[in-house]
């Protein structure tokens, strides 16, 4: 596993989010430990209404760049008309031959395909120049293996101009896909895809970039896979898959193997993973809101949200990898588990004495942005530590005394931005004593309920922070650049008083792993 490590430094904010309020609070910045990973809030904008954070240019920066057909690398001038009917097909020029119920090209130029078909079209080339498809209202179905199989080119353009289905009802150990490419494919145009496999939906065994068009994904294994890279820039994307929704696993080259998400609007469900990556996860910009069996999100290296607007909707453990880094945008996660999960997988050892929990250097980062976690198991789950400086973090954690809605086997540490976590008191964490920003974590009186009204009161009695309950809950950990050093603090629930706590002192009643209380 390839191991890439950022230091990071950051400034702060505070933010609306998950019912949270904080009023009247300004952040400060402050000077991080540079033995730990680094983060700035500096994000520059693109074209395609993204936001670039500096880790997400970094993670991305050390990747293999993906392969991308842009509409100026081909024409329509001279393009060969192919047109499908039943177990046939005719073109109006060279470069195309028919037998067997398939359909073969065997040179570069453009092709503009119609009809319907049994049979297979095949891309079969050894031309250097880009082998262009239109799709303008094709309905192909192959009982045994690819509707489209690209067995053979440089560089593969698919272009939408109808609205077109690909069907395969027979599984093919090689072109596996209903869409198979086992070269660089690039998906654009401005009609619709509708693509049902009994295996993969779409595949590339290079780099498959999705700029634009209305695609619908219907996969008896992973929906939309680019093995080298899997690159979305717009377009929409709905994939219903029995393994994972979006995947990309070249497992030989740490530069590759990683998703891209730029732009489009993506709705995933998945039999497996949401998102899977051998390498790293980037979203930069995008709508995608996905419910997954397994992992809503999950890379193996980086996971860096930068821009665009997530939601994990229904997932085991929300969001998973070594290094996660929330830069800006919003993230919203449910769990039935671990709602954000930093961990290596190799955290864990056992000795006489049961489970020992080890840090493994996993690091969970926000620079920016706006998290909400509402999580069965932890909220956040850190198998090496916690930083924030910045954004907006909700966490909502278990509702039993088992599970916190934080957990880190090494520090949490909170030098700006905001950090609410509610749950419960048997498992409460809060900052270590060396985060540079205030906070207090509070037992009350009671357990309460789900859509209570919570509102924290400095002495004169202003509001400081509010919110609404999703969950039973009797713990609540705040920082937030508003409160005062040992100040006290007054918690009403349902305009009921249910608790005092002192500014970086831990309620008595609760065992957290956080830093010491102050003296």
């Amino acid at each position: 596993m390839k191991t890439k490590k950022y230091l990071l430094t950051a400034t702060s904010s505070s933010l609306l989010i998950g019912g949270l309020l904080l009023a009247g609070c300004a952040s400060t910045a402050a000077t991080t430990d540079t033995s730990s990973p680094v983060v700035t809030t500096e994000t520059t904008a693109d074209t395609s209404g993204s936001t670039m954070g500096v880790v997400a240019a970094e993670v991305l920066a050390a990747n293999a760049n993906s392969t991308t057909v842009n509409s100026d690398e081909w024409s329509m001038d001279g393009a060969v008309a192919i047109s499908l009917d039943g177990t046939t097909a005719s073109a109006d020029g060279e470069g195309v031959t028919v037998a067997d119920s398939t359909v073969t090209i065997s040179a570069a130029g453009t092709y503009v395909i119609s009809g319907q078909f049994d049979g297979q079209i095949v891309v079969d080339t050894d031309d250097e120049e880009v082998v262009a498809l239109v799709l303008d209202g094709v309905d192909i179905t192959n009982s045994t293996g690819a509707a489209i199989a690209i067995m053979n080119a440089e560089d593969v353009a698919v272009s939408l101009a109808g609205s077109s289905t690909l069907t395969s009802t027979g599984e093919d150990e090689e072109a596996n896909a209903a869409l198979f490419s086992d070269a660089d494919l690039t998906i654009s145009g401005d009609g619709s895809l509708t693509v049902n496999s009994v295996n993969d939906g779409i595949t590339s065994h290079d780099d498959l970039v999705i700029l634009s068009g209305n695609i619908a994904v219907t996969a008896g294994d992973d929906g939309v896979r680019g093995k080298d890279s899997l690159v979305i820039e717009g377009g929409t994307l709905t994939v219903d898959a029995a393994g994972d929704a979006l995947k990309s696993d070249q497992e030989e080259d740490e530069t590759r193997g990683y998703i891209h998400i730029s732009g489009g609007t993506l709705n995933l469900t998945a039999g497996d993973d949401g998102m899977q990556a051998q390498t790293d996860l980037v979203i930069t910009g995008g709508e995608t809101a996905l419910v997954a069996e397994d992992d809503g999100l999950k890379s193996e290296v980086n996971l860096v949200v930068s821009g665009g607007a997530t939601a994990v909707n229904g997932s085991y453990e929300g969001v998973e990898s070594y290094y996660i880094t929330v830069e800006d945008g919003t993230l919203g996660v449910e769990a039935t588990d671990d709602g954000i999960n930093a961990t290596s997988g190799t955290s864990t050892t056992t000795d006489i004495g049961g489970v020992v929990e080890e840090d493994d250097g996993a690091m969970f980062a926000v620079t920016g942005g706006e998290i909400t976690v509402s999580a069965e198991g932890d909220g956040v789950d850190t198998n090496g530590s916690a930083l924030v400086t910045g954004g907006t973090l909700t966490a909502f954690g278990s509702s039993g005394d088992r599970e916190g809605a934080l957990d880190a086997n090494g520090s949490i540490v909170v030098d700006g931005g905001t950090v609410l976590a509610v749950g419960t008191t048997g498992m409460a964490v809060f900052p270590d004593d060396s985060s540079a920003q205030g906070w207090f974590s509070a037992a009350l009186d009671q357990t309460y309920g789900a859509g209570e009204d919570v509102q924290v009161l400095d002495e004169s009695g202003s509001v400081i922070a509010e919110f609404t309950s999703v969950k039973t809950f009797q713990s609540v950990v705040l920082s937030d650049a508003g409160l005062e050093d040992a100040a006290t603090y007054s918690i009403t629930v349902g305009g009921q008083s249910a608790g005092t706590v002192v500014e970086g002192v831990a309620s008595a009643s609760q065992e957290g792993m956080g830093g010491p209380p102050r003296p």
